[in-house]
């Protein structure tokens, strides 16, 4: 089969430390935490008090009051960061074969506010089952997809990826695969989650995922750190508007990258640990890096999951070590992670975002906060702490895995 080749020409982001994708950059490259006393319900008894929370949003700048009330948290986010991703593609929507227009967007939890309130509301009543009738249709992680079509009316493959943290890549993957094999000309696809809510942060909690310190919210995620005590909570969107190369030649888009190959495994091992060795994580660079035709030598920058947890870095490391050889010493590897905190399922969105933006500005993206050296990590490994570095980057690989053991990679390349 003759693959078309697929380019990224819109991006949008709706983030901890920028609500638009420009912002989100400048807070990237110049090590913002988006960490902060949470401020969307009363923590005070809970053993995490801090997320990164979407700051100064107004959401009826964007759509109107009733149309929002409509919409869960995560498809709000989803909606506001396709609109900008739609602008900034310059795509004229009377210009398009619409059936050959998709959405595959990402959540790993979807409309869990709703959930949660209407269930409260539910339980500490009088046991009359009043719901609001549009309970089920906000909750269901799927709704995000079905209003963007809606809105833009492309009718073309329409649906949710539900793998966890990996949702977001997972649903980049799956357009990609469409796209390449001919079957559709665009899609939009990225991930949302909006979980700082009193269940998320208490589920999390009571896993002992979630960093407790309390005292110090924005130096709190530090991946790869010795004293790394779990991951913040973060909420937000990523959006990518990706389009068959020729066709977004033919219009004369602008193409910020290329995504040239994909990987999906499974660890198969734990239901919320990774595999100790890293085997579902080093399978899938392999397998990303063999879609793509490349070497592990061609890889310059890995955006890796890197979520500030004790297993799950280490386990990442050494799969990198494992693939990589001695072209590891050569790489640049960050965690963003350590800005954003935890997205969730549009973590692999946004950090798909962050690899365009670090190969078109030649920046590397640091992981901040990094205090101790962990002597479990080998110390010739650039993880680019605390500072960006300058970097011809012209291949960036993001990973992205997720309880059930779900593992994701991407490749993009510089478009030349």
């Amino acid at each position: 089969m003759n693959l078309k080749r697929v380019v990224v020409t819109g991006i949008g982001a709706l983030t901890p430390i920028g609500n638009t994708a420009e912002e989100f950059w400048h807070g990237l490259s110049t090590g913002v935490s988006g960490a902060a006393p949470i401020t969307k319900f009363d923590a005070s008894l809970f053993k995490t008090q801090f997320a990164c929370e979407v700051k100064n949003l107004d959401v009826e700048q964007f759509m109107d009051r009733k149309e929002a009330r409509k919409m869960d948290p995560f498809t709000q986010y989803a909606m506001i960061s396709v609109e900008e991703a739609m602008k900034d593609s310059g795509l004229d929507l009377e210009k398009i074969d619409k059936s050959r227009a998709g959405v595959i967007w990402g959540s790993g939890i979807g409309g869990l506010r709703t959930f949660q309130d209407e269930v409260t509301a539910f339980s500490t009543g009088d046991g009359t089952p009043r719901f609001n009738p549009f309970f089920i249709p906000k909750m269901i992680a799927d709704i995000s997809a079905g209003f963007l079509s809606i809105k833009y009316g492309f009718r073309g493959p329409n649906f949710v990826t539900v793998s966890a943290c990996a949702s977001g890549t997972n649903a980049l993957i799956d357009a990609f695969t469409y796209i390449r094999m001919g079957k559709v000309d665009i899609f939009i696809s990225g991930g949302s989650e909006a979980a700082v809510t009193e269940a998320g942060v208490g589920g999390f909690n009571a896993m002992k995922a979630l960093s407790q310190r309390n005292e110090s919210p924005q130096t709190a995620s530090r991946p790869f750190d010795k004293d790394r005590d779990g991951f913040v909570l973060g909420e937000g969107a990523g959006a990518l508007i990706l389009e068959e190369y020729e066709h977004a030649k033919a219009r004369g888009a602008k193409i910020y990258a290329e995504l040239v190959g994909g990987g999906m495994t499974a660890d198969a091992h734990h239901i919320t640990a990774p595999h100790p060795d890293g085997l579902g994580a080093s399978s899938v660079m392999k397998i990303a890096l063999e879609d793509a035709g490349l070497k592990p030598e061609d890889i310059d920058y890995i955006n890796v999951h890197g979520t500030s947890t004790p297993l799950g870095d280490l386990g990442e490391v050494k799969a990198i070590q494992q693939v990589f050889g001695d072209h590891a010493y050569k790489l640049n590897i960050s965690s963003t992670k350590s800005m954003t905190g935890h997205l969730l399922g549009a973590a692999g969105a946004i950090e798909a975002i962050a690899c365009i933006f670090a190969m078109n500005k030649g920046i590397v993206p640091p992981t901040i906060n990094h205090f101790e050296d962990d002597e479990a990590f080998d110390p010739r490994l650039n993880m680019t702490f605390n500072k960006a570095q300058e970097r011809e980057i012209n291949y960036a690989l993001s990973n992205t895995f997720g309880f059930g053991g779900h593992n994701c990679s991407v490749i993009f390349k510089k478009y030349k």
